[in-house]
């Protein structure tokens, strides 16, 4: 979507603090932080919300998870949130899915 915050961010369009990227998925800062360390974890592929899912799109959630158990282990996190917001009524900001990633601890 060339009108998408995180797909020009995923592009390198717009700049952002990236701390992994991969073939499927970008992380980066929250630039509104709720805790010492708030990253998004945003994929590539372009889908609105899980309201948006379908059967093509279906797994993305699952990977956004693992991808969030990844970094955490990587980063040495011994706890952390996870959470997704869903529709405005959600707390969604960004018309693109995105899982946050939260821990008290500090990377």
């Amino acid at each position: 979507m060339p009108d998408c915050l995180f797909c020009m961010i995923a592009s390198k369009q717009l700049p952002s603090s990236i701390v992994f990227e991969d073939e499927a998925v970008v992380i980066f800062n929250d630039i509104h932080p709720k805790a010492p360390t708030h990253v998004l974890i945003v994929p590539k592929t372009h889908v609105e919300s899980i309201l948006a899912l379908d059967e093509a799109t279906k797994d993305l959630p699952g990977l956004l998870i693992l991808k969030a158990k990844q970094f955490a282990k990587e980063k040495g996190l011994r706890g952390y949130q996870l959470r997704f917001h869903v529709g405005r009524e959600g707390g969604q900001i960004i018309d693109h899915l995105h899982l946050h990633l939260m821990s008290e601890q500090t990377i």
